[in-house]
């Protein structure tokens, strides 16, 4: 049973102020981390739960969210505490209720993405790892964005699936496809702060209608990784892209871009949930292998 007294403590000695809490409410939609909403008198916080042996995740997503805040260019939950409580892990942070459909701005959010990615750095990777969904993500610092991405991405997420039993044609295509990266990522992007994980269920717009993002895989790399991302679950809608492109138009050669960047996601759900995805990633690996004439 969740200890909620110990949180209420941590949230008391993080903000000087105290919690005494009155009601804790579950939400639903996490397949990775338990959600709810905690109430005192006075206010609200969301609390992500998880094993104590996963303290690092939140830990990891705490400073992802603290560097998006960072920037100033589209809002973020901001990260109060994290710890253990019993045989849970905990991360406290801003609740931000989320508003109705015709309260959303997409082309807003469109700008303030391209907001986020101006801010950049000497090379990419991120001062710690983290994770990406569940799965352990390197964030070492490299100054070349082809082996960043071979070395850091896709080749860790063939390691891992051939350690699950995926060989054959997945290992056998994916192994010549690393040695493609450089001729496949063919253009010089900036080392541009990263969301990271950027699909459909992690942007909502609060009540004022400004868009929000949550559940980071922080790092530095190329924005198109980010776009991609977008893509891949659905997509964010035409004003969005519109309003993206205008701030920040986006290289020739961005769709086989986008396809391999999409596949380390692909490969990610492979591992992280099973074969159903095996089919999608070889496709992936031809149409890329293709792409290189």
């Amino acid at each position: 049973m969740t200890d909620w007294n110990q949180i209420a403590a941590t949230i008391t000695a993080a903000t000087g102020h105290p919690c005494q809490p009155r009601s804790h409410r579950e939400l639903g939609g996490g397949c990775i981390n338990r959600a709810f909403v905690l109430r005192d008198a006075d206010q609200a916080w969301f609390v992500k739960l998880n094993d104590a042996r996963r303290l690092d995740l939140f830990t990891a997503e705490a400073a992802g969210l603290e560097a998006l805040a960072a920037a100033r260019a589209i809002r973020v939950p901001r990260p109060l505490c994290t710890g253990t409580a019993q045989n849970e892990a905990f991360l406290v942070m801003e609740y931000i209720p989320f508003g109705r459909a015709q309260a959303l701005s997409p082309s807003d959010a469109g700008h303030q993405l391209a907001g986020l990615h101006r801010q950049t750095q000497d090379g990419f990777g991120w001062v710690r790892d983290n994770y990406i969904g569940a799965t352990p993500q390197a964030n070492d610092p490299e100054p070349d964005w082809a082996r960043f991405w071979r070395e850091r991405r896709l080749r860790p997420q063939l390691d891992l699936a051939l350690a699950r039993g995926y060989g054959g044609r997945l290992q056998d295509r994916g192994q010549r496809l690393l040695e493609a990266c450089p001729a496949l990522l063919d253009h010089a992007p900036p080392p541009s702060l990263l969301h990271g994980d950027l699909w459909g269920g992690n942007l909502a717009y609060d009540q004022a209608g400004r868009a929000v993002i949550f559940d980071p895989a922080t790092y530095y790399g190329d924005r198109e990784a980010d776009l991609a991302m977008t893509e891949l679950f659905g997509g964010f809608g035409a004003d969005f892209y519109a309003a993206y492109h205008e701030a920040w138009p986006l290289d020739p050669g961005y769709p086989v871009r986008r396809e391999l960047y999409n596949l380390y996601h692909i490969l990610n759900h492979l591992n992280l949930f099973g074969a159903g995805y095996l089919g999608q990633a070889q496709t992936m690996i031809e149409r890329l292998l293709a792409a290189l004439g």
